[in-house]
């Protein structure tokens, strides 16, 4: 016996976004994982992001379908649905009435596979799909995008009130376009984030933490605050207005900095963690990030070589993993430092008037 082709369901489709058809309808628990399914966010082998999905969370999902086998159970909250094609609305009628809205007849074409994805509700959807009773129905509101862009948008926008994982956000922001202003600004941050982690040449390649790799050590919220004071008020504000030039120039300023810092604080970076080294630290990372600026001022450095010369002359001058920091009268343990605005502040302030102080007296004995 051949397998159906299509699924067909009577929906209805209020009247919203013209260009973005919405609709909801009923549907049972063994018949969903036949028209949609979930794409988690990950990289393929050249670092390129892929989906868009959390991690599901095992407890979470027993508690719901422990709950769903229950003869009184019930699931309000719809399972949403996006489909960028293999879905098609055909009008029936208005609304008896109403004088808005329609009802129409849903064609899905199931024979590549699922053509939806979950955009919301993928842990419903992951106990749904372990229920005994198969024919339990649930509500599914779906709507149809010209592109995965779009796609991409909606899910950062329905997701965003929502916990979803700030991290997960930020790496999404770079694929889309025409976001809140308040998701625009950290966009740029996070497009030279990902360069720097995932680009063959970079010194930082594989040791930004973010939600696709989550075996990094340095957190990518913090190495965006580099780059988003750095847009502001440093050097990277030369190619705020061309992402290409970002891309190109701003990348490479920022991994020949880190490329030096390597090299001139090994000991302090290699096989490190935050907690064993505060140079790969919120605090010492955010820190250094004013160093990078204060050296491009002060030398015009912007290739490795250069910025090792400034950055040697703090050699004996840090704590990072061992040993004290001398703030003036205050002296702090090297795990004293947090990731605070205060700490952040002094550390900054201290490590810059270093440079500031031992700087000329390089130069006269050059």
């Amino acid at each position: 016996m051949s397998k159906v082709r299509f699924l067909h369901y009577d929906v209805i489709a209020p009247r919203q976004s013209a260009g973005l058809p919405v609709f909801t309808f009923a549907a049972r628990a063994a018949d969903i994982a036949r028209f949609a399914r979930i794409d988690r966010a990950g990289r393929n082998d050249d670092g390129v992001l892929q989906g868009f999905q959390r991690p599901q969370i095992a407890g979470h999902i027993r508690e719901i379908r422990d709950y769903l086998e229950k003869p009184t159970a019930i699931l309000p909250n719809p399972i949403v649905v996006a489909f960028t094609g293999a879905a098609t609305l055909e009008p029936l009628l208005p609304f008896e009435g109403s004088g808005t809205g329609q009802f129409n007849r849903l064609t899905i074409d199931v024979a590549g596979g699922p053509p939806g994805w979950i955009v919301d509700g993928q842990q419903r959807f992951t106990a749904l799909s372990e229920l005994r009773d198969r024919d339990f129905e649930v509500l599914v509101s779906g709507f149809i995008c010209d592109s995965l862009e779009e796609l991409q948008k909606q899910f950062i926008l329905i997701n965003n009130t929502r916990p979803l994982p700030k991290a997960l956000v930020y790496e999404l922001l770079p694929q889309v376009t025409d976001l809140p202003q308040r998701m625009s600004n950290r966009s740029q941050a996070a497009l030279m984030t990902e360069a720097l982690n995932y680009r063959p040449n970079s010194s930082l390649r594989g040791l930004i933490r973010q939600q696709t790799n989550p075996k990094g050590i340095i957190r990518d919220t913090v190495l965006q605050r580099v780059i988003m004071n750095s847009l502001s008020d440093g050097a990277l504000r030369l190619y705020a207005d061309d992402n290409r030039l970002l891309l190109e120039r701003g990348v490479n300023l920022v991994s020949e900095f880190f490329h030096a810092v390597k090299h001139v604080f090994e000991e302090d970076w290699v096989g490190k963690t935050p907690k064993t080294s505060r140079l790969v630290h919120g605090a010492g990372i955010i820190a250094m990030g004013y160093v990078m600026e204060a050296l491009h001022v002060m030398t015009g450095a912007e290739e490795r070589d250069a910025f090792a010369r400034g950055l040697r002359l703090l050699k004996g001058q840090t704590a990072w993993s061992s040993g004290e920091w001398s703030f003036g009268e205050e002296r702090r343990r090297w795990n004293g430092l947090q990731n605070v605005p205060s700490d952040v502040r002094q550390l900054s302030l201290y490590l810059v008037g270093e440079l500031k102080r031992l700087l000329p007296r390089a130069v006269e004995a050059a």
